[in-house]
């Protein structure tokens, strides 16, 4: 099964906006008229969809989330689909999602992170469609630094042309913005210095593979389920070996290290050529780092490990498209990360 990539988004295209886990609360609809508006002011029509109730954890009942995802990912005549952002217990759609359906249909682009990695991670995986790992709809505004790029740069990338990008040095300390009181707002504040850190050893790294991964969180509850299932994947669409890439979002070390553990155990790092691990802000158990955690679990692979990769609940957003074909370089001098949709 080869990667099938969704078709460039072009200005004339549909986005569609739907809320697969979270929705919105009425007190952040302003936040979200304001995503909405720039992605119209660059061209794109944009359909929400009634799943998009912000009064719970959940917009609405699995059925109807799981329904307004497939009509969309089945409609020619969407080219896109963003959630406003994750939430907690979007596991509750998978077992009723057609993934053959979706295999069928023409691909349309997935974007989103955090309990998104449920959805977007077993799209690629299960249904062979490149899905993109970055910031959601609500962070759509931001101005991107320099050396990322925005989830809409990468949709609209050419087909087998390659894009790099590199860390910009700086990263927000803690919190988020207010969106309550500034709906607007476009500058992200990035008070921290800071770039890529080998947890492995030391030495270069120039490695090659293809993209998969997410939220650990998230994905350590599929393991050993049909929707991550790696081992076919690598079978039929990576035979070059993966570049794995985790991130925490708020559990302790040592809850991320016992599910990085169990995720090595059900193989999904077997072909890891690398893995790449998102900044975290989780916190330190006393006697347990994040840092030590990842290592404990993952160091038996023997492969490179790169913490502080720019996709994780930090911002701000380095957008990694699973399946496609990546190349990370690691060195004193220069770190970056090029992606090439073939």
């Amino acid at each position: 099964m080869t990667v099938r990539y969704p078709r460039p988004l072009r200005p004339g295209d549909r986005i569609g906006v739907t809320s697969p886990s979270s929705g919105v609360p009425k007190e952040l609809r302003g936040r979200l008229d304001v995503a909405i508006g720039d992605l119209e002011a660059r061209g794109y029509e944009v359909v929400v969809g009634r799943c998009m109730d912000g009064a719970g954890h959940l917009s609405a009942p699995a059925a109807e989330r799981a329904a307004e995802l497939t009509d969309l990912l089945t409609d020619p005549a969407v080219r896109a689909v963003v959630p406003p952002w994750g939430g907690e217990t979007a596991i509750d759609l998978l077992p009723l999602l057609d993934f053959d359906r979706l295999r069928e249909a023409e691909p349309t682009w997935v974007v989103g992170f955090s309990d998104m990695s449920t959805i977007i991670t077993p799209l690629t995986l299960r249904a062979g469609v490149a899905t993109v790992h970055g910031n959601n709809l609500m962070d759509t505004p931001y101005r991107v630094p320099e050396g990322l790029l925005s989830w809409l740069d990468v949709v609209a990338a050419p087909q087998g042309g390659p894009f790099t990008q590199t860390p910009p040095g700086r990263h927000r300390s803690t919190g988020w913005d207010d969106y309550r009181l500034h709906p607007g707002v476009r500058e992200l504040t990035l008070d921290t210095p800071g770039g890529w850190t080998r947890l492995d050893g030391d030495g270069d790294v120039d490695v090659e593979g293809r993209l998969i991964g997410g939220c650990v969180e998230t994905l350590a509850n599929l393991t050993g389920t049909p929707c991550l299932d790696v081992a076919s994947f690598v079978r039929e669409s990576a035979p070059e070996g993966l570049l794995v890439y985790v991130e925490a979002a708020e559990d302790g070390a040592f809850a991320i290290c016992r599910n990085l553990h169990g995720m090595r155990l059900a193989g999904f790092f077997d072909a890891a050529n690398a893995v790449l691990v998102g900044r975290t802000g989780a916190p330190d158990a006393p006697t347990l780092t994040q840092y030590e955690a990842v290592v404990d679990a993952l160091g038996p692979l023997n492969v490179p490990i790169i913490a502080d990769v720019e996709c994780g609940h930090v911002p701000p957003y380095l957008p990694l498209v699973n399946g496609a074909r990546a190349r990370v370089v690691h060195t004193a001098t220069r770190s970056e990360l090029t992606q090439t949709l073939d």
